[in-house]
């Protein structure tokens, strides 16, 4: 008898799934669940059951009766409730979908290569992992300085390191091409700084390189305040105050003198510099015949001045609200 009262519990079920509109569901409680339903006279057999087999009996004749009753419950509740969601008309015409565009990373990137590249410098790239010889030893850095230190940069397994800066392309191009070289690489960099208005542990840095005959400062600076007039306006201005960088001699931090908020501020965009005669020497270049210079610029920086961003981490949110304005 149990094994029979699951037998029904399943086609019970069955023909509940079955119950194609409101009727049918109707009618299949009748069926069931009514006076003078199945269940009903299911449960009139008890009189026919072993006495020891009745509480058993019972017992599964109360679950198949809840089983039932809520299947029902739920049946009504869906059809109550109706589909999920709003209508479809499916003959009606879709929307048309919108189109992408940059992030303003990508395009400030893509705008500083191209006055750059009307200048003559060449685009190139070069690999996120590096390693400690053309991040640091062949930029004359030397082993006991502070920023080979592993609190200031991503050292990974097995000896590589995450680049700190866009100067490691300079090596590369120069390893493989004698001068004269004019190049600009643009690429990701990686200093695990704490995240806040202006510092984040990622962000996009563009590097220049000039060695040829004869290169002075000259030339460094004419070539960034036509940088400067080119992305920026006429109205700008360019000074170079003295720095220093390892890689470098002399070295000069790059100011430019923009309108924010309707004032005009000396806003600090990057660093630049000679090329070092040891840094010439260590990839086999003759410093008395060539000269060069060397600059870069933070991505991030020239964006957030160029469009008024406060906050660096902006950049970086991804909040499709804030990216489309630009």
């Amino acid at each position: 008898m149990l094994a029979e009262l699951d037998t029904t519990q399943e086609q019970a079920l069955a023909a509940l799934a079955a119950a194609g509109d409101d009727a049918a569901v109707e009618a299949w409680r009748i069926d069931w669940l009514g006076s003078k339903g199945q269940l009903k006279q299911l449960m009139a057999r008890m009189k026919d059951v072993e006495p020891s087999e009745r509480p058993a009996f019972g017992e599964r004749m109360n679950a198949l009766k809840q089983a039932l009753e809520d299947a029902f419950k739920a049946h009504k509740d869906v059809g109550a409730k109706g589909p999920s969601g709003p209508p479809m008309d499916v003959t009606e015409p879709g929307l048309p979908a919108g189109l992408g565009r940059r992030h303003i990373v990508s395009q400030t990137v893509a705008e500083i290569i191209e006055v750059f590249a009307r200048m003559g410098f060449e685009p190139t790239t070069g690999p996120e992992v590096e390693d400690e010889w053309h991040n640091f030893t062949a930029l004359n850095v030397p082993e006991s300085h502070p920023a080979r230190e592993a609190i200031d940069n991503y050292y990974l397994e097995g000896g590589g390191i995450l680049r700190s800066q866009t100067s490691t392309v300079q090596i590369r191009v120069l390893e493989k091409t004698p001068p004269p070289v004019r190049i600009v690489a643009a690429g990701r960099v990686y200093r695990p700084d704490t995240h806040d208005a202006t510092h984040y542990s990622m962000f996009h840095q563009v590097e220049g390189l000039y060695v040829d005959r004869g290169v002075t400062m000259v030339d460094l600076k004419s070539t960034l305040l036509g940088f400067a007039h080119a992305f920026f306006g006429e109205e700008v201005e360019v000074r170079m105050r003295p720095s220093f960088f390892p890689f470098t001699e002399p070295s000069a931090e790059v100011d430019m003198k923009m309108r924010i908020k309707g004032k005009w501020q000396w806003v600090e965009l990057g660093g630049c510099g000679m090329v070092d005669p040891n840094v010439l020497e260590a990839l086999n270049i003759d410093a008395e015949e060539w000269t060069g210079f060397a600059f870069g610029l933070g991505v991030e920086r020239v964006a957030m001045r160029k469009h008024g961003i406060a906050d660096i981490r902006w950049l970086f949110e991804n909040d499709a609200r804030f990216l489309r304005q630009f």
